[in-house]
């Protein structure tokens, strides 16, 4: 009854000190939120007796908004995605906006997130980097064509989560808009996360500086088609592409529908798996170590400065932490550990050029890099996301070291936001103008 276990490897980092609250029966105004679900999901919980608890609010109240969007993301952790998102829909019919518990009696900063409406990765899953602290968190659910609230919350900083999509670039736009004359400081300008699709974080991030991030261009499925029947070099269509390709459809999470394909006559296979119409291509880079592994490593940036969220070692060149055999190998995890301690004066610093230009290109005040080295020392870039964290709820007694290094994060991201609230006025609720 549970989500399948690759949905972690998506989802940003919790509080590993956090407490699993007792969920009550009682609408109390605001929302449990995704975090503390999902740390039951990870721990082996059941979510059934809780959804039978939201049903019932439901049966007494079906104008329970917070009960809809609670059950909403219980339906989408039980791996029921479209009831999920139908329960959303009924609660953002009723109200936008949606404040989450706070652990702490006294706040230091209240934080407004504006989101979008879908499932769990279409957002910076912020409550991960709240859990268990003093910061509020209120999420505020944006749609072109919705009204907007006439007045918002009491908050001392907004924080834009909505993550890069084809989907989303309408919306981007949207809230750019919004945002000109907003009565708070905002974080990560949304026309600034627009700029980081596949093919746009290539232009933004060009190879040099010890970094090499592959040339990633868009191609419709006919183009792709005729590579693979013409025998043509990809370079006729592609400059500085050639086989073996990665290729995946464009805006895939997890890794679906990412495959490597050596020569032309296995694009015809490809796509009769597929049924999308448009897809990213990319030369494939071999990053294997000296020892044959795959290496991965995470990189969070909180104003400028890039912290290590995780590092995974795998055989098979598409590597996610979950399935990377980290839990069954203490030879990995202490691997990872040397990572965590020694990043500021060894990866950091061997990098430095490279992080620092990616911090300075990309302007965001949060932003996430999966990547690589190549055999000869290059920073190898898969991926940037601002909605991108790491996955922190695995069991203490097997990863020790993991909470002293989450708390580092946890600990810049509260310094962020108090940094960016300095010199806010103290007037009345922020009002849309």
């Amino acid at each position: 009854m549970s989500a399948p276990p690759e949905t972690f490897e998506s989802l940003p980092a919790t509080n590993p000190h956090a407490s699993v609250p007792s969920f009550d029966n009682d609408d109390d105004g605001r929302i449990t939120g995704l975090a503390p679900l999902a740390r039951m999901v990870f721990a082996g919980g059941d979510l059934r007796p809780l959804q039978a608890r939201l049903l019932d609010r439901l049966a007494r109240n079906r104008n329970d908004a917070n009960a809809l969007m609670d059950l909403s993301t219980v339906l989408q952790l039980m791996g029921q995605r479209q009831s999920g998102l139908s329960m959303q829909a009924l609660a953002l019919h009723i109200q936008q906006l949606y404040r989450l518990r706070c652990a702490a009696d006294s706040v230091a900063v209240r934080l407004l997130a504006i989101v979008s409406p879908g499932d769990l990765a279409e957002n910076n899953a912020l409550e991960f980097l709240v859990e268990g602290s003093d910061i509020s968190l209120t999420m505020l659910y944006v749609v072109p064509g919705m009204p907007f609230p006439a007045t918002l919350p009491e908050h001392d900083v907004a924080m834009v989560a909505v993550c890069e999509s084809d989907r989303h670039r309408p919306l981007l736009k949207h809230i750019e808009r919004l945002v000109q004359s907003w009565p708070r400081p905002v974080l990560c300008a949304p026309h600034r996360i627009a700029r980081l699709s596949r093919d746009g974080a290539c232009a933004l991030l060009p190879s040099g500086s010890g970094m090499l991030m592959p040339l990633t261009a868009r191609i419709d499925r006919q183009a792709l088609a005729c590579i693979g029947r013409s025998g043509k070099p990809v370079r006729a269509f592609l400059a500085d592409v050639s086989f073996p390709l990665i290729v995946r459809p464009v805006d895939a999470q997890k890794g679906h529908g990412l495959m490597k394909i050596d020569a032309p006559d296995g694009i015809a296979g490809y796509l009769t798996t597929r049924p999308e119409n448009v897809f990213y291509v990319a030369r494939y880079v071999d990053y294997r170590g000296p020892d044959g592994q795959f290496r991965k490593y995470r990189i969070v940036f909180i104003d400028q400065r890039p912290y290590a969220c995780h590092m995974a070692i795998s055989d098979h060149w598409v590597v996610h932490y979950i399935s990377a055999g980290m839990r069954e190998s203490a030879a990995k995890r202490a691997e990872e550990e040397r990572f965590f301690a020694a990043f500021d004066d060894d990866f950091a610093r061997r990098h430095r050029h490279a992080l620092l230009s990616i911090a300075r290109r990309v302007e965001l005040e949060y932003v996430g890099i999966d990547c690589g080295q190549t055999p000869d020392g290059k920073l190898l870039i898969f991926e940037v996301d601002s909605g991108m964290t790491i996955h922190a709820m695995d069991p203490v007694d097997i990863f020790p070291y993991k909470p002293p290094q989450m708390r580092k994060v946890f600990r810049a991201f509260r310094r962020m936001l108090l940094d960016a609230s300095i010199g806010r006025g103290a007037g009345q609720p922020a009002r849309h103008s």
